[in-house]
């Protein structure tokens, strides 16, 4: 048997050994080789960190931007840019989108006349953002010079020097923090977010990354006169969040909750998708973001798989084999008509939180889930409270939950966000401990009320093509 024990000077004489220098010899060396490679590969693989969310903040504007939807028509019409057909649409837009009458307007809709300004749109997003990171940065005791990774998003208002930029100066984060700042990624960009930060957090361990998700709707109100682009100004309204996340081990006992998944889809190949959101010119050169009447069936051919892939991860195998045998029956027996299974989500999951969007989207995926009014209810609460607040919409609904005293201790948490692209990302959260809302809660002086009963006011102004 050759037996090796070798220091660096037998290495001359066991390279010219006859048994090393026979084939036999040259492929136990290979081998031997490959094993002190690959052990050194294990010895220095990093495993992956977990990432844990340790705080978020939603932020409350003043209650001087407080709106009905009646006192916005009524500024709307003084601004002297709408016909009262118009006037008329967007009022039944905002009454079959879901909104209720106490979402907050930016403050150059409130004024005598609308005349978007740079610096208006400038003071939308340091109020949102400077008024979420005061309080979360506060909450959490973590110092700005333990922070190394900071993501924004905020879709239309892109800003030289950027959003991101902006934070650092303001905050005087460290100079080697790491930057990202999405732009043009709509109302998913938030969850977006989460998953890059994921990622980093992977790489850069022992580290706090923060995201801040806000929208500036200040610039982007619609003056023309095409419908489809008037949508935006019935269903946007002002809002943003940040979120503290933390891979450090000492951060366990503080945090509420673990990040699980996160998963993306993106169907903007599709010619359908890409064109349901557009930013562009009407006929008449005026800016705005056209919705058109594929909307719904953009969104739900995106949520589609973004779902197939949740229930992969997080179903129990019951209802797993269940969807099999049902989906191989309907293929191999077309005459039977056979339904097609909808997994029950609510057996994997304690909390369902998607984007609000508007009403119509809402009462579609309900319906293509199979849900309650109950899971709907953060939902459907948030858009009636706050509006869409495009990407921290799930946030206010998480807060919505938590003000509610729902969350317990090893619940799973799902937030699906869903935008222009078209674009679906899924979120699931377990929490680390039972969550009771703190003093910055958005919800904390008037959960009491909620859940409201909405009225119905027929279908939405716009005829959406039906999804399949």
């Amino acid at each position: 048997m050759f037996v090796m024990n070798l220091n660096l000077k037998d290495l001359p004489e066991f390279l010219t050994h006859p048994i090393i220098n026979s084939n036999t010899g040259v492929m136990y060396l290979a081998l031997l080789v490959c094993l002190f490679l690959l052990l050194c590969v294990v010895m220095n693989k990093k495993p992956s960190c977990k990432v844990y969310l340790i705080d978020f903040v939603c932020y409350k504007p003043p209650a001087s931007q407080k709106s009905s939807k009646e006192f916005f028509v009524k500024q709307t019409r003084q601004h002297g840019y709408l016909t009262e057909d118009l006037l008329d649409f967007m009022k039944r837009a905002m009454d079959r989108g879901g909104l209720g009458d106490s979402t907050y307007l930016v403050e150059p809709i409130l004024r005598e006349s609308y005349k978007p300004l740079r610096k208006d749109a400038r003071r939308e997003v340091e109020m949102t953002i400077f008024g979420s990171l005061d309080m979360l940065l506060r909450n959490t005791g973590v110092g700005t010079d333990k922070i190394g990774i900071l993501i924004v998003n905020c879709s239309i208002y892109n800003t030289v020097a950027s959003l991101s930029s902006m934070i650092v100066n303001r905050y005087k984060f460290r100079e080697n923090i790491i930057t990202y700042n999405l732009v043009g990624m709509g109302c998913s960009a938030g969850l977006l977010a989460t998953g890059l930060a994921k990622q980093l957090l992977q790489v850069h361990h022992n580290s706090y990354a923060l995201i801040v998700s806000t929208e500036s709707i200040a610039e982007n109100c619609y003056i023309g006169k095409d419908r489809s682009k008037i949508i935006i100004n019935c269903c946007f309204r002002a809002g943003g969040a940040a979120i503290l996340l933390s891979n450090r081990p000492t951060d366990i006992k503080t945090s509420k909750y673990e990040l699980l998944h996160t998963i993306h889809d993106n169907t903007s190949s599709s010619d359908r998708s890409y064109n349901s959101i557009y930013q562009e010119e009407d006929n008449a050169g005026i800016i705005g973001v056209n919705v058109n009447r594929d909307l719904l069936a953009a969104a739900i051919a995106t949520i589609k798989p973004n779902l197939i892939t949740v229930g992969h991860l997080i179903l129990p195998i019951t209802e797993k084999l269940a969807y099999q045998v049902i989906y191989i029956a309907r293929k191999l027996l077309p005459l039977l008509k056979i339904q097609q299974h909808v997994p029950n989500y609510r057996d994997a999951v304690d909390h369902f939180l998607p984007h609000v969007g508007v009403k119509p989207v809402l009462d579609d995926l309900q319906k293509t889930l199979g849900l309650s009014d109950e899971v709907m209810e953060a939902s459907r609460m948030t858009l009636y409270r706050y509006g869409n607040t495009s990407s921290s919409s799930i946030w206010y609904e998480l807060a919505y939950v938590e003000a509610k005293g729902r969350v317990k201790e090893g619940d799973k948490v799902w937030q699906l966000a869903f935008g222009s692209g078209f674009k679906c990302s899924s979120v699931i959260w377990r929490a680390m401990k039972t969550v009771n809302h703190g003093a910055d809660n958005p919800w904390m002086d008037e959960i009491a009320r909620y859940p409201v009963t909405t009225t119905e006011f027929g279908p939405f102004p716009i005829a959406f093509a039906p999804s399949s």
